[in-house]
């Protein structure tokens, strides 16, 4: 079985669609802040979370339930906005933004787990990390990139990408974890 949590009008052909919402071509109406949610423990070969975990009110429990669903060796795929992005602050609905070393935390190879291994339970190994840039965005259109419309003067826009332009550089995180399985020796951090 494959999920695609929060798949909005993203529907993804051979995947259970979830949303919180009824919307055309959902399978599952769950709202993602209750637990536990309705899949079975080691259900899940995959599942893609695209802009969903910001909206979560408990990120640590949710990723506790992504690890109870996934299968060992199974995937989870994941694009969160980055902690200083636009992207972050400007949906008034996201509760949080990431930094690429949140996801270490769950990583048995990451020192940071190592060190806080007492956070959680749940271990993902991360297998591919990408940043999400779009410089200037969304302060300037750049051929290929999404233009976001901003209300003012030029100097309002100027004046915001001054303000943003260091900060503003990574919009997102794209990550592809896997959870371990038998094979994998997590010793005495699983």
């Amino acid at each position: 079985m494959k999920i695609n949590l929060g798949a909005g009008s993203n529907i993804y052909d051979g995947y259970i669609n979830h949303d919180i919402s009824m919307i055309p071509n959902i399978d599952v109406i769950h709202d993602l802040n209750v637990y536990p949610w309705p899949w079975a423990n080691n259900s899940a070969e995959e599942i893609v979370a695209n802009d969903l975990l910001e909206h979560l009110n408990d990120f640590m429990r949710a990723m506790e339930e992504l690890y109870r669903i996934v299968k060992p060796g199974g995937t989870l795929k994941i694009k969160v906005p980055y902690w200083n992005s636009v992207f972050r602050y400007a949906d008034p609905t996201h509760c949080r933004g990431f930094h690429e070393i949140t996801f270490q935390f769950f990583d048995p190879r990451s020192p940071y787990c190592k060190e806080r291994y007492y956070y959680t339970n749940a271990r993902f190994y991360i297998v591919k990390e990408n940043f999400v840039l779009a410089p200037f965005a969304p302060y300037f259109h750049i051929p290929g990139i999404k233009q976001i419309k901003i209300s003012g003067k030029f100097s309002k826009r100027l004046v915001g990408l001054i303000g943003n332009i260091f900060s503003n550089v990574i919009l997102d995180l794209e990550l592809v974890l896997r959870k371990p399985d038998v094979t994998d020796n997590l010793g005495m951090y699983s």
